[in-house]
């Protein structure tokens, strides 16, 4: 699907994108175009990785005038660019519209500029019923996403527009295990918000299989979501002290925005929601008509992190062990 296309990841210097680079490096592209802001983070992952098929654009989703030169001959976008923390943006909610909303229109007109073959956005599970602002910004980036799809039917634009929604990658940047792991090293007491809380859980490489199985089947205006295991706060506590160290723990308490438990299809999505290889889709009837296989999701009222299996604990410790 990628050889000797030309792709460009938006956020390339970021976890996913580093992830997403290397991956699609092995896909025999002719041209991988990371697109970030930060030339330090540039300088370091051009270091690593050493492929003359590499292109590093310094530059802004938020600048239209820069993003149209970047998608320029452009086969595929994976847009991975957003601020994400949660209490960072809670207090700075109108950069946050800039860039997750804003910017995200940017991509998207680009993206129709240059007509793209397919233009993926990634969300989050908490896109789903927004309690903070972060996600209320990413679930309008979805809306904008598949709703940039009306263009589909005119001659001039092909591009076609989806995305991908999955909980937190473990140990990725800003997660809460690799916080424990640093603060139990430091022989610190860990932060605990509360012990009740469930996530979802997928691994860097989980969700490059996703991404890439989506980015296949996608036809435009869907929104995938892959089927995933939870673990609670509890359950990683108590691995973490058991293979390291019991240094005590701090009550903080829920942090404004956050939830108790994530949801990755609401009891309304439930009913435009359909089941497919190892994945559910969020789409319209008129789209599943191109997916024959697909089958009407049954038996389910919500897709939530406190309604699913849970992974054993054992399974838990081998995945927190390769992050120590």
């Amino acid at each position: 699907m990628f050889k000797d296309k030309t792709i460009l990841i938006t956020g390339g210097t970021g976890s996913l994108g580093q992830a997403l680079t290397k991956r699609l490096l092995k896909m025999n592209p002719q041209t991988i175009r990371i697109f970030s802001r930060n030339e330090s983070k540039q300088i370091e992952m051009e270091n690593e990785i050493r492929d003359d098929r590499l292109r590093f654009f310094i530059g802004d989703v938020r600048d239209y005038e820069r993003l149209i030169k970047a998608v320029e001959d452009v086969d595929f976008v994976f847009h991975a660019a957003a601020l994400k923390h949660v209490p960072k943006i809670e207090y700075n909610p109108f950069e946050a519209i800039k860039t997750n909303i804003l910017g995200s229109e940017n991509i998207i007109n680009a993206c129709l500029t240059h007509n793209v073959e397919k233009a993926v956005c990634i969300s989050t599970d908490k896109a789903v019923s927004p309690l903070n602002i972060y996600g209320a910004t990413k679930l309008l980036m979805e809306k904008l996403f598949v709703t940039a799809n009306n263009y589909l039917n005119k001659e001039k634009y092909r591009t076609k527009f989806f995305a991908v929604r999955y909980g937190n990658v473990l140990g990725s940047s800003g997660s809460v295990i690799p916080l424990f792991i640093n603060q139990i090293k430091s022989k610190k007491k860990i932060s605990i918000t509360d012990t009740r809380m469930t996530r979802f859980s997928i691994t860097m490489d989980e969700a490059l299989d996703f991404i890439f199985h989506a980015t296949k089947l996608g036809v435009g205006s869907e929104i995938f979501v892959p089927k995933l295991r939870a673990y609670s706060l509890a359950d990683v506590k108590e691995a973490l002290f058991e293979m390291l160290e019991n240094t005590g723990e701090e009550n903080i308490g829920i942090r404004p925005g956050e939830k108790l438990n994530e949801t990755l299809i609401n009891s309304e999505e439930i009913r435009y929601s359909w089941e497919i290889d190892d994945m559910y889709m969020i789409s319209n009837p008129e789209i599943m008509k191109t997916y024959p296989s697909a089958k009407k999701i049954e038996n389910m009222e919500i897709y939530s992190s406190d309604r699913v299996d849970k992974i054993p604990k054992d399974q838990l410790k081998q995945l927190i062990k390769n992050l120590i």
